[in-house]
């Protein structure tokens, strides 16, 4: 039976991480996913995420789906479907160390000098490496937010293009995720729905204070709180995995 504070801490970090990723495209489903690994195996937790994160980037999506790119958004999705196709062949099954330390190394690319990489995801090649390389990542390791964040925040696009795009992309990839371990009836069990049906309006009502708090926001601050915000919940995974593999 599902506790009540369990209940209610799920309630309360989606709500949070919904408007941390309204704000910023990214970053909350990184802290979601933490707060899930504590509670839930692996496979389980991803699985979870991947459900309500759809909910929280559907609902981005559509609050600003008048600036979805969905020329990119189609590229993307080819190179998703590879990386799907890949992942399946190799029959790849998650560990939580593992898991940790991939996702606590993502930050380091944002910060690599934009002359050093040029990644631009309004380029359909780049647009395609883009959904392989995310795409693999929030398959392999439940997130992809700083590797997708590295394909856009050096475009031309503003901060609405950005995040909208980002969202629609997030909804696909996510749904990927719950198909790819086995849809949510078999990767989940009774609570582990539960858990999905009591986060779902509280995606939706951090999504819509998080889009308008955007609105506020100028692209250049945008750009800097992002490399700031994942960077720190970057060295938190990285310590969780490390401590794990030295059996703590």
């Amino acid at each position: 039976m599902l506790s009540l504070l369990t209940a209610a801490i799920v309630a309360f970090s989606v709500f949070v991480t919904s408007t941390l990723s309204g704000v910023f495209g990214m970053a909350g489903g990184l802290v979601l996913l933490a707060v899930l690994l504590a509670m839930l195996p692996v496979a389980t937790a991803i699985a979870v995420h991947g459900a309500i994160q759809i909910v929280a980037n559907g609902s981005r999506a559509w609050f600003s789906r008048a600036f979805i790119d969905w020329r990119i958004l189609v590229h993307i999705c080819i190179g998703l479907l590879a990386a799907a196709l890949i992942l399946l062949l190799v029959r790849y099954s998650p560990d939580l160390a593992s898991v940790c330390i991939v996702i606590g190394l993502m930050p380091v690319l944002v910060w690599i000098p934009k002359d050093w990489l040029t990644l631009d995801a309004s380029k359909p090649l780049h647009a395609v490496l883009c959904g392989l390389l995310g795409g693999g990542l929030n398959l392999t390791v439940g997130v992809s937010g700083p590797t997708v964040d590295v394909f856009f925040i050096r475009t031309q696009m503003d901060r609405r293009r950005i995040v909208a795009t980002k969202a629609a992309t997030q909804v696909v990839s996510h749904g990927a995720k719950v198909v790819f371990y086995g849809g949510l009836a078999s990767a989940m069990g009774g609570n582990d729905l539960l858990l999905v049906l009591i986060g779902a309006p509280f995606a939706i009502a951090g999504t819509n204070l998080g889009y308008r708090i955007l609105q506020r926001m100028s692209d250049a601050g945008f750009r800097a709180w992002t490399r700031y915000v994942v960077t720190a919940i970057g060295i938190f995974y990285l310590w969780r995995g490390f401590s794990l593999l030295m059996g703590g």
